[in-house]
């Protein structure tokens, strides 16, 4: 097993890693859009899936994979009603990659934030 942390992306507000690697495979964390220097991405759950990509980008560079790579994601939105435009901006990050997906809607987020998503990926 190894931890996989990066000044790229927003340091654990927890305690949690931002994801480990394991026989070959990459864990994250949920990553919620936070900057790298901890602050929320006010906004709609556009930009606010563009900031956790950005996180996601950063913990899967640091442990040798990409977004290519992400074999499943698993997406916890505040509210279904954003779901077709959260669609629209997930769908941009993977460029016709498809990963299985699993989506839910939560009662509340760390930080009151819109959308949290975490990913397994190939190393």
């Amino acid at each position: 097993m190894k931890a996989v942390s990066t000044t790229n992306a927003p340091a654990a507000i927890g305690p949690y890693v931002q994801g480990m690697v394991v026989n070959g495979m990459f864990y994250s964390s949920g990553q919620i859009p936070l900057t790298s220097a901890g602050e929320v991405v006010e906004g709609s759950i556009t930009e606010q899936t563009a900031q956790v990509f950005a996180n996601l980008e950063a913990v899967l560079t640091e442990a040798g994979s990409s977004l290519s790579q992400v074999v499943k994601t698993l997406v916890f939105l505040k509210d279904m009603n954003d779901f077709a435009e959260f669609n629209e901006a997930y769908e941009k990050h993977f460029n016709g990659h498809k990963p299985a997906r699993s989506a839910v809607e939560v009662a509340r987020l760390p930080k009151d934030v819109k959308v949290e998503i975490e990913v397994i990926a190939v190393v």
